[in-house]
């Protein structure tokens, strides 16, 4: 048996009931990393093999005794910018390279709590900073499919270990798109959250207002259970909502048996309209609401207004920008960063301006810089102040649309994957491909990405946006798409070389 190709709902289920070995499960995960990763670069930190067999091993034994812990076992693969006790928290940087976490981030202890274990922390784009997976410090991840082409970002990482059999179950953190557009194309059911649902203490900060943690897997079901394990109140988080969470697990379910008879979908015909949005794309989304409506939706299509989609991009780049330069200011080499003593001769600011020269990446460094001015007396209004106008109209026309329909269907990619090198020095091609996400952040709403069909030899995904804390609608759905679309459990077979 390839146990890593194994979908994680069954493997729990294997290997509590003794009909999978501990060692044999461990093992083909760690020789698909063995094999793979010096090339997919999907890893910044892997843990000890011994060590964590020994965790899922103790994991299996206790769900056998008390039938708890519906991630019993199950190796999840988490992004670096996430705290987990006892390993490096980089974020993909030079400037946090020695840097080890003390205490777990809410996410994580609430996966250790229904079993699951950490494998190991994921590559990214430095600080989040990123859409193609190609900004890290540790190197570019490489996407399963086509090792020619870029998996995706921010969460990178996670996205090629799931795709490439190195994981089971994956977390990854959402800004603009940082989970729907790696999971788009690496053929992966990823979800960003209704904001305020998971919580983000132990998150390393890059635009508070905006990000989320959210799931990654292969399957709906995999992708639900995680999203149980880690949803709920969190009183460390002043963000957090204080929501009674649904079933979600079932939700996908019922999805997948039942199809979702009923459920009222619309297109957003802009992304149809838009030049910038690949044929190919469109015509996943196409298919998407067939299979939907195939599945018992009500088809309809709904227009976001073209002001609405022109302005959101450079709206979301202004805010986010402007929060990264508050937060990254704390890495300076004395709160935060390297500890290297200054030199006789400097002062305070000639020795942060060294620091952060040598550690922090090009992208970062220019992101900082734009914010900074964004935030600057005589161009605050100008920027920062008519962003936040133009979010509030994004967020009201977002969630008027969802009055009138449960589900929007639209791109969750406006491409398929650049080759690697191909956008990454061009700041205006790169911001431009994440056109489709970022209206989800602005408004906050849980928005998710299912693969749909194959361009190019490589599975990809359209995107679906729900009501605020709609997560169970919105897996339902994605549960009737994987269930018509038949494209689940997908793993890659890269060819190195």
């Amino acid at each position: 048996m390839d146990a890593y190709k194994v979908p994680g709902w069954l493997l729990r289920e294997k290997l509590v009931q003794g009909e999978l070995d501990v060692e044999e499960y461990v093992a083909s995960i760690y020789e698909r990393i063995e094999k793979l990763d010096r090339y997919l670069r999907a890893y910044i930190t892997i843990r000890p093999r011994k060590e964590v067999e020994a965790e899922v091993r103790q994991q299996v034994e206790e769900a056998r005794r008390d039938g708890g812990r519906p991630l019993a076992g199950l190796l999840v693969a988490v992004k670096d910018v996430i705290h987990v006790k006892g390993l490096p928290v980089t974020c993909g940087s030079k400037m946090l390279e020695k840097y080890i976490a003390v205490y777990d981030a809410t996410v994580v202890s609430k996966l250790r709590e229904a079993g699951a274990v950490v494998l190991g922390k994921t590559n990214m784009d430095e600080f989040a900073m990123g859409s193609t997976g190609e900004t890290s410090a540790y190197g570019a991840s490489r996407n399963p499919w086509s090792p020619d082409r870029v998996p995706g970002g921010s969460s990178s990482g996670t996205a090629v270990a799931l795709a490439a059999g190195m994981a089971t179950l994956g977390l990854g953190t959402d800004t603009g798109g940082s989970i729907r557009m790696p999971s788009a194309w690496t053929g992966l059911y990823g979800l960003k959250p209704t904001y305020g649902l998971v919580s983000r203490y132990g998150l390393v900060s890059y635009a508070d207002s905006l990000e989320q943690i959210g799931p990654m897997a292969r399957n709906t079901r995999d992708l639900a259970l995680i999203l149980e394990a880690i949803a709920g109140f969190d009183p460390r988080d002043s963000t957090s909502l204080p929501e009674k969470l649904k079933d979600y697990l079932k939700a996908a379910e019922d999805g997948i048996r039942d199809g979702v008879n009923g459920l009222r979908v619309a297109v957003i015909k802009e992304f149809m309209e838009h030049p910038g949005v690949h044929e190919s794309v469109k015509m996943l989304v196409e298919r998407a609401a067939k299979l939907l409506g195939d599945a018992g939706a009500m088809l309809g299509e709904v227009s976001l207004g073209r002001e609405v989609l022109e302005y959101s991009l450079p709206a979301y780049y202004v805010i986010a920008m402007a929060e990264a330069s508050s937060n990254l200011a704390r890495y300076d080499g004395v709160r935060y960063g390297p500890r290297e003593p200054p030199k006789p001769w400097e002062g305070w600011n000639t020795y942060y301006s060294r620091i952060r020269a040598a550690y922090f990446g090009l992208e970062v460094k220019m992101r900082i810089m734009l914010g900074s001015w964004m935030l600057s007396s005589g161009y605050r209004d100008q920027y920062y102040i008519r962003a936040l106008k133009m979010r509030r109209i994004v967020r009201d026309r977002v969630l008027a649309l969802l009055k009138e329909f449960d589900i929007l269907l639209a791109p969750a990619v406006v491409t398929p994957p650049p080759l690697l090198g191909e956008v990454v020095d061009d700041p205006e091609k790169m911001y431009a491909l994440d056109l489709a996400t970022v209206i989800a952040n602005l408004s906050g709403v849980p928005a998710a990405t299912a693969p749909t069909g194959i361009i190019e030899g490589i599975p990809i995904g359209v995107q679906l946006i729900a009501r605020p804390l709609g997560e169970h609608t919105l897996l339902r759905a994605l549960g009737a798409l994987e269930a018509a679309s038949g494209l689940a459990d997908l793993v890659a077979e890269p060819l190195p070389g």
